[in-house]
């Protein structure tokens, strides 16, 4: 029998790469592109920007070498100083690309025989001349401007000349020089007439020699982009008949000097607000900065009017670094302070918020502002007195007031909006009952007697801000009849920072509920400290129900982010002289017997001596 036997065959094979291999293959090979790509573009870039920067010298020198074949006496700047044929701007073409040149001559004044002005007295002060060409390439990708200077000197001896020369000194707040200043210069009286645009140097110097001689026929203005402007003004403007700083005048052999002072612009926002920073709408208002254009009369280079908007702001741009002065317009509305003070200095590149103080309009208004006599700053916690023969009102500087003097409106207001009202009241007759007079306030009659106790709850006030400090509770009458007997007339007061969820909890002056202000002008107790909103409660009671206590006024002194500085306002004068006498610890007191109020609004600063 035959065996067999079977045969086994074996392929084999190489493995296949993976996805993952083949993408991480494409990857490097794509970062390895990439790289000789950017690399070779890279070169290719360097080479196009050498090509460019080679045919910006090749303009700039082929320019150089045309004015140096022109007859001396033409090489200037076309209606420029000196004057000349050369065009102050003109585009060019090499090698398709188009080139900005700029031209700029000067007249240098060599110091080796003297300089213009100095000793000794160079009276042809025009040397020799420095062209300088810059290089632009508006249309061309990272191209930094490019200069070429050189000097051209005459063939022959320079010669006495009729003309001077003119220097603009431009510098900022603190005197120190701007480079790169703008400086505009014309002289329409000159033929040609005389059209410069040139930057300062380095030192904020822009050095004119060989200038035309003129009177007053020099038109300069400086700036700088975001800075302020400064100019020259004609000697025959109706408008401004005496000029602070005329249009320039150049002498024969004579140097003349201009000095400009600018610097960065400033913004000033204006709020027109009440003593509890509520924003007062669409109030206008005047603002005149301290730095004049022109003298007899007095014409201020900043003078104009404004009006805040529906939310009581408005904005002033690119105003000049200077001390203004703000006015308000308004005829239904009094003047009662600013934050800052009035004056204010604005500092160049400065951002400031001004806060105009306003109190409803009221008969013969005088506002007292209390500074020390050294520094110039506002004084708090000065007391002011302003009296006559049957008055007298006091009030004390930095300190706002909520006030109630009318009760008539009657209960069911939460806020203190109607300065009529009130929240809510018990037995007590709010004016026109029992020979109550009106407004005022008074136990209620039964059977024509007085009820023998009454309680009144105020509506919320507003002092605007959390950040309040709360002073003194005054009232008035501030003695009651004897036969009330004492305490006969009561408060507490209840401060919050959220009208809607505050539970009103009344204190007295030592902070608990147990005890009450009893005697008017005493200290608020501390506890209330940084809260914004405050209502009172009221309680009359009487031992003789034939006789009530009675208010006529009540008010709570406070200080908080819309309080003037160092300033009292006293509103609803009579016509007349006053007494104004102003007394602060550390302080000589300040007497003034003279005050006429004769006028709706009218203020009195007063400066006190340590």
């Amino acid at each position: 029998m035959q065996s067999s036997s079977t045969q086994r065959t074996c392929v084999t094979g190489r493995r296949g790469l993976t996805l993952v291999e083949v993408l991480v293959g494409i990857a490097i090979f794509l970062i390895i592109s990439l790289g000789i790509y950017e690399g070779y573009a890279g070169i290719m870039r360097l080479v196009g920007a050498s090509k460019i920067r080679t045919l910006a010298m090749l303009a700039a020198n082929e320019e150089i070498e045309l004015i140096r074949n022109f007859p001396y006496g033409d090489v200037g700047i076309e209606q420029g100083i000196p004057l000349g044929i050369i065009p102050r701007e003109q585009t060019v073409v090499k090698g398709g690309v188009s080139f900005l040149l700029r031209t700029t001559v000067r007249n240098i004044d060599d110091p080796f025989d003297g300089t213009i002005g100095g000793s000794p007295n160079d009276l042809s002060p025009a040397d020799y001349k420095q062209v300088a060409i810059d290089v632009g390439c508006p249309a061309c990708k990272n191209f930094s401007t490019t200069t070429v200077t050189t000097t051209i000197a005459p063939k022959n001896l320079e010669s006495t000349g009729s003309n001077g020369a003119l220097f603009i000194i431009v510098f900022d707040a603190n005197g120190v020089g701007i480079p790169g200043a703008s400086v505009h210069i014309e002289n329409p009286s000159a033929s040609p007439a005389i059209v410069i645009n040139e930057l300062t140097n380095n030192d904020g110097m822009l050095q004119l020699v060989d200038v035309p001689p003129g009177t007053f026929a020099y038109q300069i203005t400086v700036t700088k982009a975001g800075y302020s402007t400064a100019r020259t003004y004609p000697v025959d403007d109706p408008d401004n008949p005496n000029p602070s700083q005329v249009h320039a005048t150049v002498a024969t052999g004579a140097l003349t000097e201009m000095s400009f002072a600018i610097d960065q612009v400033s913004t000033l926002l204006v709020e027109t607000v009440r003593e509890n920073c509520e924003a007062v709408p669409d109030s206008s208002f005047t603002l005149h900065g301290a730095k004049t254009v022109g003298t007899d009369p007095t014409i201020y280079k900043y003078d104009q009017s404004h009006v805040t908007g529906s939310d009581g702001r408005t904005t002033i741009n690119s105003l000049e670094w200077d001390t203004y002065t703000p006015a308000l317009t308004e005829s239904s509305l009094d003047f009662a302070g600013s934050l800052p003070l009035s004056p204010f200095a604005l500092n160049p590149g400065a951002e400031l918020t001004l806060r105009l103080v306003i109190a409803t309009k009221d008969s013969n208004t005088l506002l007292v502002t209390v500074k020390d006599v050294a520094g110039g700053l506002p004084l708090s916690d000065a007391t002011v007195i302003l009296s006559r023969t049957g008055f007298s009102e006091s009030k004390v500087t930095n300190r706002g007031h909520l006030t109630q003097t009318d009760w008539s409106g009657g209960g069911g207001q939460v806020l203190y909006n109607d300065e009529t009202k009130y929240y809510n009241a018990n037995s007590i007759d709010n004016g026109g009952g029992g020979g109550v007079p009106a407004g005022e306030l008074a136990l209620a009659t039964v059977l024509e007697q007085y009820a023998s106790a009454g309680n009144l709850e105020s509506s919320v006030m507003d002092t605007g801000g959390a950040s309040t400090t709360y002073y003194t509770l005054l009232w008035e009458p501030g003695n009651q009849a004897t036969s009330t007997g004492t305490e006969s007339i009561r408060f507490q007061i209840a401060t919050g920072n959220d009208p809607a969820t505050t539970t009103w909890n009344y204190r007295g002056p030592d902070g608990s509920s147990g005890s009450y202000y009893s005697i008017s002008n005493g200290s608020i107790s501390a506890t209330h400290s940084n809260e914004r909103y405050l209502r009172y409660t009221l309680l009359l009671q009487t031992a003789d129900t034939s006789v009530s206590p009675s208010l006529s006024n009540l008010s709570v002194t406070y200080g908080s982010l819309c309080t003037p500085y160092g300033q009292a306002l006293f509103q609803g004068l009579e016509l007349g002289t006053y007494t104004v006498t102003v007394g602060r610890a550390g302080y000589q007191t300040y007497t003034n017997d003279s005050v006429s109020i004769g006028g709706a609004w009218q203020g009195l600063d007063v400066s006190l001596s340590p």
